[in-house]
């Protein structure tokens, strides 16, 4: 029988919350965290995340978070979905099946609630815990690569390291944030076109909290000075060696391929990357080359019935829906 109890986290929950991502994660102990805890997971026009923590006495050990999130399907039906994020168990208490109870105590809760599915890009070392509770995958997300010289494939290869959390000196473009606030922004999003599986329920709400948090370092460029006739949104971290731009949104009006050339140009020109990746459909045709076997692994759990996702077609995705942040 477990020495622990599960519930909801609640606001008194959050300094230990913050040390058990620190020692687990990685998380420093500076206000930065906080700040960065609080838009993560408090600020989302989406709403709050579902987090719950296992309690040993009055002490917090166990700590599990799902950042709430929704998609359009390819028939226009809107799904409410949670990411499984963040998750945290105090070194002195592994072994113990906290992760596993908190983990299927959401599930149950979410399901109770009326979600239609869980998704995530777990890895290699975490991803068969979430296998053996209901999980299953979807596929490797294609993942294409463009590079800014020869040079860039070495130092590319050489930097097989994850990439720093915050973001490299300021590169070109705008702050993401000044460009999304745009008015023209409204009629942009509602100018693209249909899509072809799970998309995500785009709104200026939902970019400017997206990608408006100044310390992840979102840049952004347009097509004209207008936001209506098309914008993409990109960040450049270090990773090792190389310094990597992330492309995670290419927005332009239906059919205006031209546009969407023209932006990529515009990110390659103002990231100064090495390289930059993009995950999703048309990439050959804006200069990226793929990167077979290198893309994060997505995994789905559903939770309501004859909901779409367990097909790699049932997806319409960017690097900016599944990338770590």
């Amino acid at each position: 029988m477990a020495d622990y109890t599960l519930r909801a986290a609640t606001e008194g929950d959050r300094a230990a919350v913050l040390q058990l991502l620190a020692a687990s994660l990685g998380w420093g102990d500076d206000e930065r965290f906080a700040s960065f805890y609080a838009w993560k997971h408090e600020q989302s026009p989406f709403g709050r995340s579902r987090g719950l923590v296992a309690v040993d006495g009055d002490r917090v050990v166990g700590f599990r978070t799902f950042l709430r999130w929704e998609f359009v399907d390819a028939g226009g039906t809107r799904r409410r979905a949670v990411r499984a994020v963040d998750t945290a168990t105090h070194p002195d208490h592994q072994g113990r099946g906290i992760f596993r109870a908190l983990t299927l105590r959401a599930v149950e809760e979410l399901t109770d609630e009326g979600l239609d599915f869980v998704f995530n890009t777990p890895n290699d070392r975490s991803r068969p815990g979430y296998l053996t509770m209901g999980w299953v995958e979807v596929g490797t997300l294609a993942t294409s690569v463009r590079f800014g010289s020869p040079a860039a494939v070495v130092r590319m290869a050489r930097s097989r390291v994850p990439a720093e959390r915050w973001p490299a000196a300021p590169s070109g473009g705008r702050p993401a944030a000044e460009v999304l606030a745009a008015p023209g922004v409204t009629a942009l999003l509602a100018s693209l076109g249909p899509p072809t599986g799970l998309r995500t329920a785009r709104t200026p709400e939902f970019l400017r909290w997206r990608y408006g948090y100044a310390p992840l370092g979102y840049r952004a460029v347009t097509v004209s000075d207008r936001a209506e006739d098309g914008l993409a949104v990109f960040r450049v971290r270090r990773r090792g060696q190389a310094l990597e731009g992330a492309l995670c949104e290419v927005l332009v009006p239906s059919g205006a391929a031209d546009a969407a050339r023209t932006l990529v140009r515009a990110v390659a020109g103002a990231a100064g990357a090495d390289y930059l990746i993009r995950i999703g459909r048309g990439a050959a045709r804006t200069g990226f080359v793929p990167l077979p076997r290198q893309g994060p692994m997505l995994t789905w759990r559903r939770l309501g019935r004859d909901v779409p996702g367990a097909a790699p077609a049932d997806w319409d995705l960017v690097l900016g829906d599944v990338e770590l942040f």
